[in-house]
């Protein structure tokens, strides 16, 4: 039995066109050739929408007809530019100021198009509309100020810090994002689709022809449908990027509320719930836990819910965290355990332990452990102000802040006690006992 593959069947003219024009209609960036007087020849379907005419309607066209002369005249010096140097312009960001006074941003590469003697006959862009990925960006920056400022005035500069840990850790991922969306865009394939765009206007006279006999042309509807397979899967590949980016903006903007929400209550003392000021603490470690592999095991009995002062108490426990994950860290065990207990007795105290199996803390130490300006860490790695501070906003809580500890290598045990509020409601844990992270 013969294994040679049927032959391809020929196309017609209107074939051929039909199989370009359709490859054009179904691009979702916005796609466009210019003659050498920068005039539109063909269009995408959404490169028309954008502007809400059809594609027919855009040949014959320049920028001028369509935005500011500001920005017309800057587009035109590059693709004349283009034209005169051969060089492409690849990931601009523009400013693109519209004729009704609108503002708008993106991201443009252009090409210089040549017909099938190498010559340059105009240019080939393609764009891609990023208004809400700066809009976001303006709107994490300006987050950014007022999380630095609303910290300053609520006197949480251990908060601030933690808050601003976590954000730039989700800084972090959106810049790898960032990086492959603009990666995957200087590697789009739309350079092949110009390639092919300009052979068969080169051979428009004899094109049935062409693609039935020349070598090359045969080759053309095979290739057309693997181009588009190839950027259809391009295009959801950066969607799924562009989802992860949206998801981290979320957790940035949930980070921000909830200490905000803190701030807004900084001298208000009222009922509250151990369990959910604890959660809310590790919140705001979770990058730093989370990085260096560092267990949290709740232990949370239910209690009575505790009076206090919201903004005061997510300082102690964020520093408590933060330096229970230090501790554990540079005891470079391959175990390393934060326990969290909240339990409460007769007393009229509820007790928010913070243990760790860190490095734990010498007996001349342990005495000194809240003293202003006192550390046990390594030069630079500690300032001493954060524990003094904690037992001062524990003393004005009416509470107490105690650390224990059985000496090197042992861990050590911050206990933070708060009076029990006048309800006595009993709050139910939000973790279950001995819950892991």
């Amino acid at each position: 039995m013969s294994t040679t593959p049927d032959p391809i069947a020929p196309l017609d003219d209107a074939t051929a066109e039909m199989c370009l024009g359709e490859l054009l209609r179904s691009l979702n960036s916005l796609v466009y050739f210019k003659d050498h007087q920068s005039r539109f020849i063909a269009v995408s379907s959404s490169k028309a929408a954008r502007h809400q005419l059809l594609p027919a309607d855009l040949v014959g066209k320049s920028d001028r007809d369509l935005f500011a002369d500001i920005h017309a005249d800057e587009t035109l010096a590059d693709e004349e530019r283009i034209m005169r140097t051969g060089e492409p312009l690849i990931a601009k960001l523009e400013k693109v100021e519209w004729r009704d006074g609108r503002e708008t941003w993106s991201e443009t590469s252009k090409l210089p198009l040549r017909d099938a003697a190498g010559a340059i006959i105009g240019t080939y862009g393609l764009t891609h509309d990023v208004t809400e990925r700066e809009r976001v960006g303006q709107e994490l920056e300006q987050a950014h100020r007022a999380l630095l400022e609303t910290s300053r005035l609520a006197g949480m500069a251990e908060v601030a810090t933690g808050v601003l840990h976590n954000v730039g850790n989700v800084l972090t991922s959106l810049n790898v994002s960032a990086n492959v969306l603009s990666g995957g865009l200087r590697q789009t394939k739309t350079e092949n689709l110009a390639r092919v765009a300009a052979l068969l206007a080169a051979h428009e006279a004899d094109l049935a022809t062409f693609v039935t006999d020349d070598p090359k042309g045969r080759l053309i509807p095979e290739y057309i449908e693997t181009l588009s397979r190839h950027l259809v899967e391009e295009r959801d590949r950066l969607l799924a990027e562009v989802g992860g980016l949206q998801q981290n903006i979320d957790h940035i903007k949930e980070i921000i509320t909830m200490q905000q929400a803190y701030a807004t209550t900084a001298g208000v003392v009222e009922p509250l719930a151990p369990a959910t000021l604890v959660e809310d603490a590790l919140r705001m470690n979770t990058g730093a836990l989370l990085r260096h592999a560092v267990t949290v095991v709740r232990e949370f009995q239910p209690v009575p819910l505790v009076r206090a002062e919201r903004g005061k108490v997510l300082q102690i426990l964020v520093n408590l965290i933060r330096n229970a994950k230090y501790a554990v860290d540079d005891a470079g065990r391959a175990d390393k355990i934060i326990r969290i207990r909240i339990e409460s007795d007769a007393s009229g105290y509820v007790r928010l332990i913070v243990a760790d199996n860190g490095i734990g803390i010498t007996p001349e130490n342990i005495t000194h452990i809240f003293q202003h300006g006192f550390t046990t860490r390594a030069i630079g790695g500690g300032h001493g102000f954060g524990l003094h501070s904690a037992r001062r906003a524990a003393t004005e809580l009416k509470g107490r802040l105690t650390a224990e500890s059985d000496g090197p290598g042992q861990g050590a045990r911050f206990t933070l006690e708060l009076p029990v509020a006048e309800s006595a409601i009993t709050g139910t844990p939000a973790v279950p006992a001995s819950a892991g992270s």
